[in-house]
């Protein structure tokens, strides 16, 4: 509320010092007060307004301070943010928890229709720590299956001759991380190409596309392991569930993407996501599993039948040695 010390007083001669004593002595009185000194608030005859309340006004200047505060920090955090050259610019994308893993895992095995991946499990925040983990994993569980079949295999036959390769792991990591990188590498350039084509297409950033093709290898791995089952039928129904599975998450992932363009070009795009997957499965089911042939051992004795023109030696008799 406002009070006018002045207010009561219907003289406008007194003293000015008189007015400010009087001022003084309510402010003593009452410690809520506060004065302005806004020209508004003078009377026309220059009384002294005294505004008792609770400070709201103080209150709405703090929130303005603090919201100007938070937007010049934003613009620092964002002028000292690093570049992608540097290390400390891939580091965020490291910073996640095992639920967070877990979940994305879960959701690359168990694709459902209108369930997109990146909305859904993504959300804004892509990783890399689990494509990384997870293509590493892959690629030593090949390399260490692929001999272990050879192993299983001597035992069963004698004449297979092992030795262990070394290099399979060599193979396998570079083949792993080649596919993990290259193809959403492609991926992504084609579909930026599209998007100045068709303006309505909106497609994944680059880490998120590196994201979904590796949380989709997780369903390989233990494709892998059951690999060693030495029942060739069995491998190969193995590997087609475990591409099933795969594929129909990226397919389920890109369909609202590749969809905004033409059918020939969502078809043909698709079918290309889907064909380069198969090659990858096979070839690691042809390269890592395959029988060496048995290896030292005695070749079988050739029979050959003489012609029968060529007339044998006569065999001599034996002589007795007289005793």
């Amino acid at each position: 509320m406002s009070i006018d010390l002045a207010g009561a007083q219907s003289n406008s001669f007194h003293p000015s010092s008189v007015q400010f004593e009087e001022a003084t002595n309510l402010l003593a009185e009452t410690p809520d007060a506060a004065t302005t000194s806004r020209s508004d608030q003078l009377t026309p005859q220059g009384h002294v307004a005294v505004a008792v309340g609770s400070g709201g006004s103080y209150g709405a200047e703090d929130e303005v301070e603090e919201e100007s505060d938070k937007a010049s920090l934003l613009q620092e955090q964002q002028q000292q943010q690093p570049g992608f050259w540097t290390f400390s610019y891939y580091q965020s994308f490291f910073d996640v928890d095992t639920s967070q893993v877990l979940n994305r895992i879960k959701g690359s095995l168990l694709p459902r229709p209108g369930h997109n991946f990146v909305r859904h499990h993504l959300r804004n925040r892509p990783d890399l720590y689990g494509p990384f983990w997870i293509c590493a994993t892959l690629a030593f569980v090949l390399a260490v299956t692929g001999n272990l079949t050879l192993v299983l295999a001597q035992r069963r036959d004698p004449s297979i001759h092992y030795s262990p390769q070394f290099h399979k792991v060599t193979v396998a990591g570079i083949s792993i991380y080649c596919y993990a990188w290259l193809v959403p590498l492609a991926l992504w350039g084609f579909l930026r190409w599209r998007k100045g084509v068709r303006e309505r297409m909106g497609p994944y950033t680059f880490l998120e596309t590196v994201c979904v093709y590796g949380y989709s290898l997780f369903v390989f791995i233990p494709m892998v392991v059951l690999w060693l089952i030495p029942v060739p039928w069995l491998q190969w129904l193995f590997g087609a569930l475990a591409l099933g599975l795969s594929a129909t998450g990226l397919v389920f992932t890109l369909w609202p993407v590749v969809r905004e363009d033409t059918r020939l070009v969502a078809m043909v795009l698709l079918s290309a996501v889907v064909l380069l997957h198969a090659l990858l499965a096979v070839g690691c089911k042809l390269y890592f599993f395959q029988s060496l042939p048995p290896e030292n051992v005695a070749p079988p004795p050739q029979i050959t039948s003489l012609p029968s023109n060529i007339a044998l030696p006569p065999t001599l008799p034996q002589s007795t040695a007289p005793s």
